[in-house]
């Protein structure tokens, strides 16, 4: 995280003749316009919004926001915004200092707020930075569902009760999305609840269901795995009798496939298990690219792929639709 501390003060710099110049013109509001970093925020204020305001999320499909560089055009989104909604914990970098330097006279908030810090987890390697991928847990994320509520009230009260509604319902859908996780991963053999992936970007999951989760690089897709880490991994796959590693939709795979190759040198065989959804959703329009859909895609792969039992369609049979 050294280099995203780097990388945000620069990005400020660069940034701060843009912010200036758009406060000066930005004279009118979009009432209806919300501007959120990630899709997973994006997907929620949907959810919770329904018709009343139009949602845009910043960051599309396959996009990794620990090395996301803002264009002009974000800038200027996020100045005629009504609300800006960003993940905080650190995700975005510096990156979120432009958010409180835009926040006057419009509503800019992380959503992760109402997250005590009690319940962050703070990688040995980080010390002093939390993990911020808490979207990996289900009734963690819920909390974001009342955040975001909250704020949409606050902006525009006459839609008070349609967005109560939402809230509600759509908290009910993520309490059954976690009871199908947490059943599809009691069919997973015990010592085979172990995820190695790209990076450490699963370890909120891995808490709440009882896996034990591996990345090959750091918190941040910006750290590089080492050959030592990579003969360390082999060693678990061969030892453990894992039978597959996982990549991710928005990380290169040669790691992984490293983790292949080495496994097979040791006459052990583990394949590619499937891509996992990490620091971004599907493509847009798709059931994976909806908050539920991306849970419901990894689960349904990782249990796949460790010998455990899960519709090959998910939890709605609505996989690849």
């Amino acid at each position: 995280m050294q280099g995203s501390r780097y990388f945000g003060l620069c990005l400020w710099a660069v940034l701060a003749s843009f912010l200036l110049g758009a406060v000066g013109c930005s004279s009118s509001e979009d009432e209806s316009k919300v501007v959120c970093t990630t899709g997973m925020i994006a997907d929620v204020a949907r959810q919770v919004a329904g018709e009343r305001a139009e949602v845009i999320a910043l960051m599309g499909e396959g996009v990794d926001p620990h090395l996301y560089k803002p264009t002009r055009s974000d800038i200027d989104k996020i100045m005629s915004a009504k609300l800006v909604l960003y993940n905080g914990i650190q995700l975005e970098g510096k990156f979120s200092d432009v958010f409180v330097r835009a926040a006057a006279g419009r509503f800019v908030f992380p959503v992760t707020e109402l997250i005590s810090e009690s319940e962050l987890l703070e990688p040995e390697q980080l010390e002093g930075y939390y993990d911020p991928h808490v979207w990996m847990d289900p009734i963690a994320w819920s909390s974001v569902v009342t955040v975001i509520r909250d704020k949409l009230i606050e902006s525009d009260p006459k839609g008070k009760d349609q967005y109560v509604a939402n809230a509600e319902s759509y908290a009910e859908q993520l309490e059954a999305l976690d009871d199908y996780v947490r059943n599809a991963i009691e069919t997973v053999p015990e010592h085979r609840r172990v995820l190695i992936t790209a990076h450490d970007a699963f370890n909120y999951f891995g808490r709440r269901y009882g896996f034990e989760v591996v990345g090959i690089q750091g918190l941040s897709t910006e750290s590089e795995a080492g050959v030592r880490d990579i003969e360390n991994l082999v060693d678990m796959l061969v030892e453990r009798d894992i039978p597959a590693v996982f990549i991710e939709s928005t990380v290169a795979e040669r790691n992984v496939q490293a983790l292949v190759n080495g496994a097979r040198a040791r006459d052990h065989d583990v394949i590619i298990g499937g891509s996992l959804f990490s620091d971004a959703m599907g493509n847009p329009g798709s059931y994976e690219g909806t908050y539920i859909g991306m849970i419901d895609h990894n689960v349904t792969t990782i249990v796949r792929a460790l010998g455990g039992e899960a519709p090959e369609r998910g939890m709605l049979g609505r996989l690849g639709s």
